[in-house]
């Protein structure tokens, strides 16, 4: 083995030690603002499994067109006396004259893994009716958030802080995967008030128009949109991301144009908070 490999394998255990050490240390922390209980997060790879192994016993398109161009499936999976439903699709190329994708599902859950944002429901791949394609296990009994707007549902004023600060954690979310599609009907609330994010199909983009700016800044479209408080552990987790990281965490899923973009993102991120700190003080900006 020559010894630009050795040197080159060296490096790769070293960034790879130093992500394990923060992973541990400020993953006491994640309970903090994670959306998913512990119990939940816990049984993360049960479910994985579940939706991988399981039977599909029934099968239906519940979403009007208008609400769901890319047509998904709501799938019945059955194992071991567990009945779970999951939302299936396998889209892959333009829709309505935007890019989507099912493997973009599936890589945004794996990077929620691996920041700690803990907000995007288990995602695997599945075959069904022959084809390759995402499989979301679907939460029961949650609330949209166009349905709390339409139907003018207050949450409890205790949760109005937290919530809050799950607003700023999608936007961050957002803004590192590129995600040109977030609409009321992919935000999530459960019945204690925590949020859950879904539909990933069109983000990480590659274009300058998501490498160079922010979508979630003062200058968004419907008006300022910002990250204005973050968790210091999120932050910490996405200082340390790089090109190996995400490719072992996502695999196949995304190409090395895609990673890098994210990369991308993810400086103009911390660029932001910098300037946010050094103008209102770390004490405003991370908790």
């Amino acid at each position: 083995m020559c010894e630009k490999t050795i040197r080159a394998g060296e490096k790769m255990t070293k960034k790879l030690m130093i992500f394990i050490f923060i992973f541990l240390t400020l993953g006491l922390f994640i309970h903090i603002f994670a959306q998913f209980t512990p119990e939940e997060i816990a049984e993360r790879e049960r479910w994985e499994i579940f939706l991988q192994e399981a039977e599909i016993t029934g099968s239906s398109r519940d979403y009007p067109v208008s609400e769901a161009v890319t047509e998904p499936w709501t799938l019945v999976l059955e194992k071991d006396g567990v009945t779970r439903k999951a939302l299936w699709k396998n889209p892959e190329g333009l829709f309505k004259g935007y890019l989507d994708s099912w493997k973009y599902e599936i890589a945004a859950y794996r990077l929620d893994k691996l920041v700690g944002l803990n907000m995007v429901s288990p995602t695997v791949e599945k075959r069904f009716k022959g084809d390759r394609g995402s499989c979301q296990l679907m939460y029961e009994n949650v609330l949209m958030l166009r349905t709390k707007q339409e139907e003018n549902i207050k949450s409890p004023s205790y949760k109005v802080v937290p919530l809050n600060k799950a607003t700023y954690l999608q936007r961050a979310w957002d803004n590192l995967i590129a995600n040109e599609d977030r609409n009321m009907g992919d935000v999530l609330y459960t019945e204690d008030w925590r949020m859950i994010l879904a539909d990933h199909g069109r983000a990480f983009r590659t274009s300058k128009k998501y490498t160079k700016k922010l979508i979630f800044d003062e200058k968004h479209k419907e008006g300022p949109k910002l990250m204005k408080r973050l968790p210091k552990a999120f932050v910490e987790k996405l200082k340390v991301l790089d090109f190996d990281l995400i490719r072992g965490a996502v695999g196949e899923y995304l190409t090395d144009e895609e990673i890098e973009a994210v990369l991308k993102r993810k400086d103009l991120i911390i660029d932001w908070l910098d300037k946010r700190i050094k103008k209102l003080g770390e004490e405003e900006v991370l908790y």
